[in-house]
């Protein structure tokens, strides 16, 4: 743990040394303003709730988090450093974790950062507080379960934009399978069991079941399983491709 948080340490602060970060939180928190406000008609609902704050996120982590991810590994492949790296007294598990979890937490950063939006709900009307902290620990975790997709897919390539590109599509797939897009097809001649199945991989499904204000056991396993799944895979992808 003593190697992982070291190597945290590292990638967090690494964040604040280019303008990379700078321009993630304040493009983040520009669009979540403009989608809340104009799209989501904040004001012209007259409800004092941040349903219209949260319904976005996803669509917004569609796009800014492949383009936070695609640095992580693709970036160490292209400029050759990730031999150095790998060379040093650190496992390949210990590195996937600690940039991930640095990234998660540069992540959770921006994320705190839009408490305004919190502040001005709860002065114009009497929220229900429970259901907007709930709401920020699910955009939480489905932000770390598209960091985990993200970061496998840039294990995979040396170009950002390729693993910008494949990550989106990736992320797109977890976010369409609980829409009409994917089950409209599919509803009439499938029975309501496996209907049921494809739309249980949706981060929409599960985070819209947060953002009713219930932390539900199952809902926090799903994210915490995409997570372990696609790190994993992201070990597994270090080590094939490490020698390339």
């Amino acid at each position: 743990m003593g190697t992982v948080g070291t190597i945290f340490r590292r990638e967090l602060a690494g964040y604040f040394t280019t303008p990379v970060a700078y321009v993630f939180i304040v493009i983040f928190l520009v669009m979540a303003g403009a989608l809340t406000f104009y799209v989501g008609g904040f004001f012209e609902r007259g409800q004092a709730d941040l349903q219209a704050f949260f319904g976005f996120h996803a669509w917004l982590y569609l796009f800014l988090i492949p383009a936070l991810s695609m640095r992580l590994w693709a970036e160490e492949r292209k400029s050759g450093t990730i031999e150095l790296f790998l060379t040093l007294p650190v496992t390949i598990p210990q590195a996937v974790i600690g940039k991930f979890l640095a990234a998660w937490a540069f992540t959770g950063i921006a994320l705190v950062l839009t408490f305004p939006f919190w502040l001005t709900v709860d002065y114009l009307g009497q929220p229900d507080n429970g259901v907007i902290l709930a709401s920020y620990v699910g955009s939480f975790l489905m932000a770390g379960g598209f960091l985990a997709i993200g970061a496998a897919v840039s294990a995979v390539t040396k170009s950002q934009v390729i693993a910008f590109v494949i990550a989106a599509a990736i992320s797109f797939l977890f976010i369409a399978t609980g829409t009409q897009i994917v089950l409209g097809p599919i509803v009439e001649w499938l029975p309501g069991r496996v209907i049921e199945a494809i739309s249980s991989l949706s981060f929409l499904t599960h985070f819209a079941s947060i953002q009713r204000g219930v932390l539900d056991l199952s809902d926090v396993v799903y994210f915490l399983s995409v997570m372990v799944l696609f790190l994993f895979a992201n070990t597994v992808l270090i080590e094939l491709k490490k020698a390339d």
